[in-house]
């Protein structure tokens, strides 16, 4: 089984179980009909993964490959240890996805296409996989400026993205986990009450907890809160504009950019 075949089996098996265990040990109640949610947020990874087929193709891996074929980046030029590299290339690209996250936070051009992930209003394991197919293109051309500045080895980038996949599940998913387990996970990565905080209706709370890994960019760089307002059961969740199933239907979350949309959410001057 080739090493893409692996991810994707990983990746699958970590949905299929955050899914199973949402149903046994759910942390916040639902508002919208999941099986509608479900379908919805599919269908757009669906037409993500398309997108990005078509326009990029095997995308940042085959970056990787080019980047390595033609001597291209700074690990191209280090002789370091594979396992080295890996573990640098794993923590270097965490903070650059921790700043792509606060610039689509920031920059009103970006915040157009992320109010999609935030539009949803309940948050469970399919709200990893809720992006607007041009945020998706976006996202996917920085990853690939990156390894083509920083030339890791396919390995590395193939392990990140594995990681990138299924911490966006767990961290999305709606699960409770043991008080003393959430506070010492949260040392270390983005727990699902930790995230859920991030998807408050509530600004302050919407603009914090950006990292999706690794918890220590949100603690040192000042961005993280530890609770929210409200007890994690009662938070209210997505945005004030989006608060109905009809708002959000699949042919809406593709159009929402191009209308009027919620920037009192985003951090971009004159907007508090």
């Amino acid at each position: 089984m080739e090493i893409e075949q692996i991810r994707f089996v990983v990746f699958l098996g970590i949905f299929l179980l955050m899914l199973i265990l949402e149903s046994f040990i759910q942390r916040h109640p639902t508002v919208d009909s999941k099986k509608t949610r479900l379908t919805i947020n599919l269908a757009l990874t669906g037409i993500d993964i398309l997108a990005v087929r078509l326009v990029f193709g095997a995308a940042a891996v085959a970056a990787a490959k080019f980047a390595g074929e033609n001597g291209w980046g700074l690990f191209n030029y280090l002789d370091w240890p594979e396992w080295i590299e890996i573990i640098a290339v794993i923590i270097f690209l965490d903070l650059m996805i921790y700043i792509q996250h606060i610039l689509v936070h920031v920059i009103p051009f970006f915040w157009q296409f992320h109010v999609v992930h935030h539009s949803d209003l309940d948050l469970d394991v399919s709200s990893g996989l809720r992006f607007h197919p041009i945020e998706i293109l976006g996202s996917m051309l920085f990853k690939m400026g990156l390894v083509f500045a920083l030339g890791p080895s396919t390995l590395a980038v193939v392990i990140f993205e594995g990681i990138l996949n299924g911490m966006a599940l767990f961290s999305h998913s709606n699960i409770i986990l043991p008080e003393k387990l959430d506070r010492i996970l949260r040392f270390v990565v983005v727990t699902p009450d930790m995230h859920r905080i991030h998807h408050s209706i509530e600004k302050m709370e919407t603009n914090a907890n950006f990292g999706f890994n690794l918890s220590i960019w949100d603690r040192f760089l000042g961005t993280y809160i530890q609770e929210a307002k409200k007890e994690q059961p009662e938070i209210i969740l997505g945005v004030d504009q989006f608060r109905t199933s009809e708002e959000l239907s699949l042919k809406n979350l593709l159009l929402m950019p191009f209308k009027a949309i919620p920037k009192n959410y985003s951090l971009f001057p004159g907007n508090d």
